[in-house]
């Protein structure tokens, strides 16, 4: 039987695989431009939430190999957030992936641009899987204006914007946990969410999906602010204690650390319990993620 790190780590490299054919095809760009979003995209990561894409059309029955396009255009999205939030602007961090961040190799102009450029072919990317898959307008377009609302203003952005605000300023747990939903959550939603509309999941089954991915997103960010104290900047490729450091309102924070462990396994059972039993859903896989991202150190 298929270990979930060997799955993982298999669906990761037909992702790299189908970024890097991509970043091939855009050879009309400005030179400095493809290298700059090339050096992120393809800088490696966990690939969760295109990992994510791919397991949730499994459990449902489908062909990962057709959500491909769709998985790549959450990675686009996830790579522009990395490389805006590395900006001295934001976090000021000067690696990612075990790598200097794309502001300290091509500089803050280049950086915000390679950025923006992936964004933008993110959606282009959304469209041209929908026209691939002969997907139905109105699903095609629902996936599209889902993608926006998940990493613009009321999504990723927003949680972006008053995770910066709340730096050095106390802040109640509910506030937090808004931050992190919009942060983190909603991109993994959305993730989760392309699947299941690729394979026309009936409304109980999207239900379920979507109650999963928002417990599994903020499980994955109380993972993250329990490894900025605990972890190490070789195992993690980044600087660790950078929370810290920028004072940010944490769960650690908040709450101390041993409280922080208990609130995220409590909310990876709660993530797993929301598809345990679902009748049309085959839930092996994603049941193991949720497990494994609840033990992992990067």
């Amino acid at each position: 039987m298929q270990s979930i790190t060997s799955y993982i780590k298999e669906q990761a490299e037909m992702v790299h695989q189908a970024l890097d054919e991509y970043m091939e095809k855009m050879d009309s760009l400005p030179s400095v431009l493809r290298e700059s979003m090339r050096y992120s995209l393809l800088a490696g990561g966990k690939r969760l939430r295109p990992v994510l894409v791919l397991a949730t059309v499994e459990s449902l029955g489908g062909n990962p190999a057709k959500a491909l396009p769709f998985a790549c255009a959450v990675e686009m999205i996830h790579t522009y957030s990395l490389i805006h939030d590395d900006l001295p602007s934001m976090d000021n961090d000067d690696y990612r992936r075990g790598k200097l961040t794309n502001h300290k190799v091509f500089g803050e102009a280049q950086a915000i641009l390679a950025g923006d450029a992936l964004l933008t072919e993110a959606f282009g990317l959304l469209a041209s899987g929908a026209k691939e898959a002969a997907l139905p307008g109105d699903v095609a377009l629902t996936i599209i204006e889902e993608g926006a609302r998940c990493s613009g203003a009321r999504g990723m952005v927003g949680g972006q914007v008053d995770d910066l605000l709340s730096e050095n300023r106390q802040i109640g747990i509910d506030e937090l946990e808004s931050i992190h939903k919009r942060k983190t959550s909603d991109l993994i939603v959305f993730s989760v969410r392309i699947g299941a509309y690729l394979c026309r999941a009936r409304p109980l089954l999207m239900d379920a999906l979507t109650c999963f991915a928002q417990q599994l997103g903020l499980a994955f960010q109380i993972q993250d602010d329990i490894l900025d104290v605990t972890g190490s900047q070789k195992v993690l490729g980044k600087p660790a204690g950078s929370d810290l450091k920028l004072n940010k309102a944490t769960y650690p924070a908040l709450l101390g650390l041993e409280e922080s462990r208990r609130k995220l396994k409590e909310t990876t059972d709660d993530a797993k319990k929301q598809i345990a039993n679902i009748p049309g859903l085959s839930p092996e896989k994603l049941l193991e993620i949720a497990d494994y991202l609840l033990s992992r150190d990067h």
